[in-house]
């Protein structure tokens, strides 16, 4: 039987409004404030929001089970809610100055995320994406080691290569093998030019959830020296429910402790809303590298600030506050109730996989099964361009059915060609705990898409 949407009571309203209170009342008391009420035209407010609700629906359905294309995780509803309870202060986490609250509760979450890690001695902050999370990276990498190349798995995110130029560091891709994993040997290659400074390992790339063999450039970091930054964006969390991985993906997440930079994304598998990422670095003495001065902004405080270890200036200290308040709700520790969820997921696209290989329609990544939550596969088809028509149109009479896929270009030798062609697949983010109890769903809506193939 068809699942149906079905609305339920959103407790957010209520719960944010008695928190509101409390948060007025208390914010009164401690600075002994008059009353004071900002005046607004509710009735002109209530006219703009309904068209903004009405211009906001125009988006794929985000939050349901049934969108399984892109990574987009609905964030928890007490992220939601923190981050609208701090919006009535609004403070900048780039002084302690600006949110002294919401700079406690940012070092305290990240230091959170950094205990995931195995580290207790580091230095770190949220940013507003994994991109400026890694643009500090690789910025910290070019002054310790300026002038050297930063290498990556040609399956690395694109962003290394476009903040390596802007860096001005030269960036060279390194081959990746039939799982998206960069190769050792192709690695060492590089290695033995000898002017290699930085080495990017991907846990968990955006096309398939691929995880470098971070253990294996361990190894190769003792003969050759250099430093290695961890792009953990997508799928750092996993380290949680490392020991329910496959024995070469859990090696990997076991070895992150060694790297020398971590960047991961709360705003994917962390439930928070956008722009939430985070860079931790393992030497605490990289701080020096932040260094500045300033006549006016942080006079009033004699402590650390986040401002001092961060290239952005304004953070929203909002974030921070939607993440502490996540992360006091459901602990990142393996086992809870958070690591079920990330099971979940994963669970759910182990099995999408096993269904894929068993159905003739298909044809499934030759490697293996998935290695984190991502799923990609091909429609069985006499030449790749044919192949690559099916998946868009199988993709469209789907959506049209509200099951949202995405599409991804792979070569086509990771399903079995010979071409050394790209084609066009299928692709699905098992992300959503959610999905591993509507599969039978989203498997009957693509095979109905299928049946458009004729």
């Amino acid at each position: 039987m068809r699942k149906t949407t079905e609305m339920r009571f959103d407790p957010v309203p209520s719960l944010l409004e008695q928190a509101g209170r409390l948060l007025d009342a208390e914010v009164a008391r401690a600075n002994a404030l008059p009353e004071f009420v900002a005046e607004c035209d509710e009735a002109a407010m209530g006219e703009v929001l309904a068209e903004t609700a009405r211009r906001l629906a125009d988006n794929y359905p985000y939050f349901h089970p049934l969108y399984a294309g892109q990574m987009l995780k609905p964030p928890h509803p007490v992220a939601r809610a923190a981050y609208a309870l701090a919006m009535k202060i609004n403070p900048n986490n780039h002084a302690r100055d600006g949110g002294r609250a919401s700079s406690e509760m940012e070092i305290e979450a990240v230091g959170q995320i950094a205990g995931m890690f195995g580290w207790s001695e580091f230095l770190g902050h949220l940013t507003s994406s994994g991109t400026l999370a890694n643009l500090e990276a690789l910025w910290v990498a070019g002054q310790l080691a300026p002038g050297r190349r930063v290498v990556g798995s040609a399956q690395a995110h694109y962003t290394h290569q476009r903040l390596s130029g802007v860096l001005k560091l030269e960036y060279c891709p390194v081959e990746a093998d039939n799982r998206g994993r960069m190769r050792l040997d192709a690695l060492e290659a590089e290695l033995r030019k000898g002017d290699v400074g930085t080495v990017v390992a991907t846990l968990g790339t955006t096309a398939i959830g691929g995880v470098d063999p971070l253990d294996g450039i361990l190894e190769l970091r003792e003969r050759y020296g250099f430093r290695i930054h961890v792009d953990a964006a997508y799928g750092g969390y996993f380290r949680l429910i490392r020991e329910q991985l496959e024995e070469p993906v859990r090696l990997a997440f076991d070895a992150m402790e060694q790297a020398d930079s971590i960047v991961v994304d709360p705003h994917k598998h962390g439930l928070q809303p956008y722009g939430c990422g985070c860079v931790l670095f393992r030497d605490p003495a990289v701080g020096r590298f932040y260094r500045h001065d300033s006549p006016y902004t942080y006079f009033t405080s004699k402590q650390l600030h986040l401002g001092e270890i961060s290239l952005e200036c304004s953070r929203a200290g909002a974030a921070a506050v939607a993440l502490w308040a996540t992360q006091r709700l459901l602990p990142l520790t393996p086992g809870g109730e958070f690591a079920q969820g990330l099971i979940a997921g994963r669970a759910a696209a182990v099995e999408l996989d096993s269904r894929l290989r068993a159905d003739g329609r298909f044809v499934a990544l030759e490697a293996g099964k998935p290695e984190l939550d991502i799923v990609v596969w091909g429609i069985d088809a006499a030449t790749n361009q044919e192949r690559s028509r099916a998946a868009q149109k199988v993709f469209d009479a789907c959506a049209v059915r509200g099951l949202h896929l995405a599409l991804v270009q792979l070569p086509d030798v990771w399903f079995g060609g010979t071409g050394g062609e790209l084609v066009t697949c299928l692709r699905s983010v098992l992300m959503k705990p959610e999905h591993r109890a509507w599969l039978d769903v989203i498997w009957e809506r693509l095979g109905e898409g299928c049946s458009e193939l004729g």
